[in-house]
Formats: structure tokens, C-alpha cells, sequence
């Protein structure tokens, strides 16, 4: 199991969410602690700018992007929808 923590602008962005995407993420939230990697995440590894940055899938359109802090801690680093994440 992973250690996640958050980072300011995460929670900021997460407070803004609609009520069905914040709740979908609470549940996807334990199955990444367990497994970053779960298939239901679809969890990628970005590019360009991003590389070094993660994106997991909350819904079709929304997205959360982190990192590997150490093997075993992982920090959210940004959440939105697709069209405006990787900006």
C-alpha cells in the first residue's frame, strides 16, 4: 500500500469537483493506495512537459495527475477535466 498526500493546489481544484466525480474518487482513491497500476484507472504515463507525471481516470473526462515521490509515497498533484488538465 502507497502513501498518497496532497498537495495545496490539488485539494483547491478537488474542492470544486461536482458531487459525482468527488465521490467516484473517493472509491478510486482506495484502489490506487493499493495499486497505482489498477485496471480501472487506466493509469498513463504522460509526456513533453509532463514527463515524470502519472494521470489516472475518475470518469470518461475527468482526470488526476501525480507523481512518485518515493516507491512507496505518491503526491496528487492536479485534478480537471481532459480538456484543460494538461495545460
Amino acid at each position: 500500500m502507497v502513501e498518497v498526500v496532497y498537495n495545496a493546489r490539488f485539494l483547491k481544484l478537488a474542492r470544486k469537483l461536482p458531487k459525482a466525480q468527488t465521490k467516484k474518487l473517493a472509491k478510486l482513491l482506495e484502489k490506487f493506495q493499493i495499486d497505482p497500476f489498477y485496471p480501472t484507472l487506466h493509469t498513463k504515463p504522460l509526456s513533453g512537459q509532463l514527463i515524470g507525471f502519472y494521470s489516472f481516470r475518475i470518469t470518461r473526462d475527468w482526470r488526476v495527475i501525480f507523481q512518485f515521490l518515493s516507491t512507496d509515497k505518491i503526491q496528487l498533484v492536479k485534478i480537471g477535466h481532459r480538456r484543460d488538465i494538461y495545460k
